[in-house]
């Protein structure tokens, strides 16, 4: 039986995923070492939290959570990069949890 709390770094590793694109699109833009080298970390640490989580979780939950990654991307591109997030938009993110909580549950 695999520990609850595991299911926590979920979201964790999906997060350090869209920050790191977060810092890539800053460097992108400004052209900053710092920024590109933030980026390369969270994505480091999302890619080794990846590993571990398939070692403990079933390929089919950590595989398709990687999907939250844009939901963490839609709330990021409206807080940072102040997007405009449309219906569309906010329905697709619907669809993700609801497929997700499918898969969990």
């Amino acid at each position: 039986m695999t520990n609850s709390w595991i299911y926590l770094l979920l979201p964790l590793m999906t997060l350090c995923g869209a920050l790191g694109s977060v810092f890539f699109k800053r460097f992108s833009m400004i052209k900053s070492l710092v920024s590109l080298m933030i980026g390369g970390m969270f994505y480091g640490v999302g890619a080794l939290l990846n590993i571990y989580l398939l070692g403990k979780l079933d390929y089919t939950i950590v595989m398709p959570a990687n999907a939250l990654t844009f939901i963490w991307a839609l709330l990021l591109a409206k807080w940072i990069f102040k997007e405009t997030i449309g219906m569309y938009k906010i329905a697709g993110v619907a669809f993700i949890i609801s497929g997700l909580l499918l898969l969990i549950l």
